[in-house]
């Protein structure tokens, strides 16, 4: 099974968030319970439907490893896999 982005919506796949303590103590992700703001894009939907029917082209690319809005993403879980789907205008950023 896999996800297929509609309109101009990516799926993500969110970066892994590890932190350290200054005693060298790794605290996992789910310390804090707060969604990741990084992450992979692992697929890109068609764009947005512009008034005239054509399609408005797609800033990002599979691949691309971007910043986000904390609290934007819509969460979902595929075969024990934790996807984030998002609107590419709640993308704040691309890193490079």
């Amino acid at each position: 099974m896999t996800l297929r982005p509609l309109g101009d919506r990516v799926i993500v796949k969110p970066a892994a968030k590890e932190e350290m303590t200054k005693a060298g103590i790794i605290l996992p992700d789910t310390v804090d319970k707060e969604r990741p703001e990084q992450g992979e894009i692992i697929a890109v939907g068609p764009g947005r439907l512009l008034e005239n029917g054509s399609r408005a082209a797609m800033s990002l690319k599979v691949g691309d490893k971007i910043v986000f809005k904390k609290y934007s993403p819509d969460e979902v879980k595929l075969e024990d896999q934790e996807y984030l789907v998002i609107s590419e205008t709640d993308v704040m950023a691309v890193i490079e």
